[in-house]
């Protein structure tokens, strides 16, 4: 038999093994009213042919509305869990079911969570999290991200994912780092530490690059400032204050990029005794819920990040558009009682 591998329908596969395409179909999918017998040598007969399933037209031509993956980077990290809440939210309004996966941060797992949710048979994917600056990555990414879409799965994205082109919501994450770094500034802190997760991640650099325009505002160098790069995570935090209050005892204020390295910053100045704000004030990005009831209260850059969530999905419930989509998820500054003026600086009017 010879062996198909462009353009295979499932008539063909019906035509092949002498049935009718409702019972290929049954037979492919494991429905009831087949015998086994039958649908083993459907299943010879397709994966003779080379056949796949576009799960996508199947479950369109079914009536069935087909499932959600969402791929993010870490379960338990309140800014992804506030984004799950808004694709959930607008998932349940369109009847169709989520399902989640995560990827430990680790870049290759997220391109073997596409591939694996594509072959579930999802027809949306949306990825939460930041694109990775390594080409090889994102070469990887765009292939998985180009197949799904090539069988009719719809793809969109928050966060910069360099070259993939779909649709994305993407936050504020240059003006945030530029509005939190200006506060400290305007504080009088020029002693500042930067707690900050790899700067292989887009949204890192992208941060960081706001924290340095508004440093040279005032004739300063993002190169003058220790930046510790550590896990984007609470134990990341940590392990970054610890560095920072070892290697420069005598900071003023810690800038972390993220609320869950800031938690963990906060933890480490609290066990070795140093006041907050008035011997080293504190910030964080994103605003997740409990940031505005810790002890102090953290000051912040606010995204919507249920909103993002919302967003991101409504996209990819759009046909796929000539251009990629894009929208900017805008910051604002929360200023709270973990930053106050540096020592000796009087307070600004």
């Amino acid at each position: 038999m010879r062996k198909h591998t462009a353009g295979l329908r499932l008539v063909d596969v019906a035509e092949h093994a002498g049935v009718s395409i409702a019972t290929a179909s049954r037979a492919l999918s494991g429905a009831a009213g087949v015998s086994e017998a039958l649908a083993e040598r459907v299943r010879a007969v397709a994966t003779e042919l080379g056949y796949v399933a576009n799960v996508h037209a199947r479950s369109l031509a079914s009536g069935a509305s087909p499932a959600v993956g969402l791929v993010v980077h870490e379960i338990g990290d309140p800014y992804f869990a506030e984004i799950a809440s808004g694709v959930l939210e607008v998932a349940g309004a369109h009847g169709r079911m989520v399902q989640i996966c995560h990827t430990g941060r680790d870049p290759h797992a997220e391109v073997a969570q596409l591939r694996a949710l594509a072959g579930a048979g999802v027809g949306i994917i949306v990825v939460a999290g930041s694109g990775h600056l390594d080409r090889d990555v994102q070469a990887q990414l765009k292939a998985q991200v180009q197949a799904f879409e090539a069988t009719g799965g719809r793809v969109a994205v928050i966060g910069r994912h360099p070259q993939l082109g779909v649709d994305a919501v993407v936050p504020a994450n240059v003006a945030g780092g530029r509005a939190i770094a200006d506060h400290l500034l305007q504080l009088g802190h020029r002693r500042i530490a930067v707690a900050a997760g790899s700067r292989r991640l887009a949204t890192m650099a992208d941060r960081l690059a706001g924290v340095e325009q508004a440093l040279g505002d005032h004739g300063l160098r993002l190169a003058d400032l220790p930046v510790v790069e550590a896990a984007f995570t609470l134990d990341g935090g940590k392990d970054a204050a610890r560095q920072i209050l070892d290697a420069h005892p005598d900071v003023t204020a810690i800038l972390a990029l993220n609320d869950d390295m800031a938690v963990g910053v906060l933890s480490v100045l609290g066990e070795r005794g140093v006041s907050v704000p008035d011997d080293v004030s504190v910030t964080g990005f994103d605003d997740v819920t409990v940031a505005g009831h810790l002890s102090p209260a953290l000051t912040t850059v606010r995204l919507p990040m249920k909103d993002m969530g919302r967003q991101a999905l409504e996209l990819a419930l759009l046909p796929r558009a000539a251009r990629a989509r894009r929208r900017t998820a805008e910051q604002r500054l929360m200023v709270r009682a973990s930053t106050a003026p540096a020592r000796g600086v009087r307070p600004p009017a």
